[in-house]
């Protein structure tokens, strides 16, 4: 039976499928929970980054939680590395953590904070600040790993972590989302806050991809497991449209198929979407869409055609990250 996880900002939903609906329910209340990490191999094992409470850990499919004493209390990345189980985290101000031993102790990869384009970080709402935004551990490389920084730019290392390359020409500046293609070595996938990039050579050199698109504030990011020139991301104006829960997101979910250019996925969706995307999670014929209002839709056809949830139990705030697990 499929099971989500979702960051609702506040708590954790576990959401589980039960027959024709989802039942959710909401665990880690009060947390400002932002970001979530499945551990491959590890079922019912998964992390939590929170704003203000550091990392959680939960290995009974979040019914309990450990906090993991995090040095740093504002987290807003978490990945687990799929080839040997490194976990990380992702801070403000932007640091970068990593754990050997599932989250019982942490080592900052201190390289980061010398990159040389570090003192010019600045998120635009704190602008005395940044974060890291994104972890992509490749899945076939453990010490290949990229990051994203917001606002600050998308940074390479081929060492686990211990020396990076700093931000890497034609990617996109205000990071928001990155993926590896977890079966073709070497395809990576940006989406940001100026539009959307790729790379066929592990991330050490970026294409910007933006044909086909009149929004450009783009956020959520999935590939289809099965074909690497397929991959969606969602869209908006700008970040005044995407980040107001009371106004109009005026946002599409698009799909890049072999030469593209981006198409809207209209079918079954009232888009422009009032409420933004953030979330996009795949798995092999299916694809769910986590919006900001707390909807989740499903496609199981590669977006050409969406039904909505049927959501029962805790009502979802918001959904700021998914997370699938068949």
């Amino acid at each position: 039976m499929a099971e989500l996880f979702a960051a609702t900002g506040d708590s954790v939903a576990h959401i589980t499928q039960q027959g024709d609906s989802w039942n959710a329910k909401l665990t880690l209340k009060n947390s400002g929970a932002q970001c979530l990490a499945l551990a491959p191999y590890h079922p019912g094992t998964l992390y939590t980054g929170s704003y203000g409470k550091g990392v959680w850990k939960s290995s009974d499919s979040g019914q309990t939680w450990q906090d993991m004493k995090l040095p740093q209390k504002d987290v807003f990345s978490v990945a687990v590395s799929p080839v040997d189980g490194t976990v990380y985290a992702g801070c403000e101000p932007s640091m970068l953590f990593r754990s050997a031993d599932g989250g019982q102790s942490w080592h900052e990869l201190t390289a980061l904070r010398s990159i040389p384009s570090a003192p010019t970080w600045s998120f635009p709402p704190r602008p005395w600040t940044s974060h890291v935004r994104w972890i992509a551990p490749n899945p076939h490389d453990a010490a290949l790993l990229i990051v994203g920084i917001e606002l600050g730019g998308l940074m390479y290392s081929d060492d686990g972590g211990q020396t990076w390359a700093d931000h890497r020409h034609n990617a996109q500046r205000d990071v928001h989302a990155l993926a590896w293609h977890p079966a073709v070595p070497g395809r990576a996938y940006e989406a940001g806050g100026g539009g959307t990039a790729w790379s066929h050579d592990s991330g050490q050199t970026w294409q910007r991809i933006d044909a086909g698109r009149d929004r450009h504030y783009t956020w959520g990011l999935a590939v289809d497991p099965n074909d690497p020139d397929c991959w969606f991301i969602s869209a908006c104006p700008g970040p005044g449209y995407a980040h107001n829960p009371r106004g109009n997101a005026q946002a599409y979910i698009y799909r890049w198929r072999g030469n593209g250019p981006w198409q809207a996925l209209d079918g079954g969706l009232p888009q422009p979407l009032k409420s933004f995307p953030y979330a996009l999670v795949s798995a092999p014929a299916q694809l769910y869409a986590g919006l900001n209002d707390g909807r989740i839709y499903v496609s199981h056809d590669l977006g050409d055609s969406w039904q909505s949830l049927t959501l029962t139990g805790d009502p979802l705030p918001s959904i700021l990250a998914l997370g699938y697990v068949e």
